[in-house]
């Protein structure tokens, strides 16, 4: 029994569990982030309209935005709301729609490991470890700026605003999986508490 738990079954249910697990971490942070979006938008026009305008409220709008996207369209991912050409598959007999659905969950899963792998050659913290974490004698030698730039207004590092693309990079990944398991048959597919549209047609 063990040995059926710690199998290619017990695995893939591990890959499950952990999508969803990211899932509601990422349903909290959409709605908390789409909350602060909404106060930085009031205080924008209320001191706007006072006439003391405050700069770095539309540079932390536009962080705010991108972190939600880029969170918005893992969880997508997930949900199997993602756009999606189906002029082809809707000709096509039920197994040939399985394997056209494995064969796009496999693409995305090369995309997330793909832009995993170029986030960690832009980041570079291996290099950036080898130089002792100084920032300053990692741009030097490697012409790698990220360390070193700050933001405008904010005056907040770059690197930490740009950590949201790994962590897209991942969590997109084993969205990704998550769904080609379920293509393959290898698990059924799962329904998703506290996100009340089920398929892409209810967005519209």
């Amino acid at each position: 029994m063990q040995e059926k738990a710690n199998g290619p079954a017990g695995l893939t249910r591990w890959v499950l569990d952990t999508s969803d697990g990211v899932l509601r971490c990422e349903r909290h942070l959409l709605t908390g982030l789409m909350g602060l979006l909404i106060v930085l938008v009031l205080l924008n026009v209320v001191t706007r309209y006072g006439g003391i305008p405050l700069y770095w409220v539309d540079e932390a709008s536009v962080y705010c935005v991108v972190w939600l996207t880029f969170i918005g369209a893992s969880a997508m991912t997930r949900l199997r709301l993602d756009f999606a050409v189906t002029l082809l598959t809707d000709k096509l007999g039920a197994n040939a729609v399985r394997i056209a659905k494995a064969a796009a969950s496999g693409g995305v899963l090369l995309l997330g490991l793909a832009l995993l792998a170029m986030c960690w050659i832009y980041m570079d913290p291996v290099g950036l470890a080898r130089y002792g974490f100084d920032a300053k004698e990692f741009a030097a030698e490697s012409f790698n700026f990220l360390y070193t730039e700050r933001t405008q207004t904010l005056n907040w590092p770059v690197w930490a605003i740009q950590l949201i693309l790994p962590i897209f990079s991942v969590t997109l990944s084993v969205h990704a999986l998550s769904n080609l398991i379920e293509d393959l048959g290898l698990q059924p597919k799962r329904s998703h508490a506290g996100f009340n549209i089920a398929n892409a047609d209810a967005v519209n």
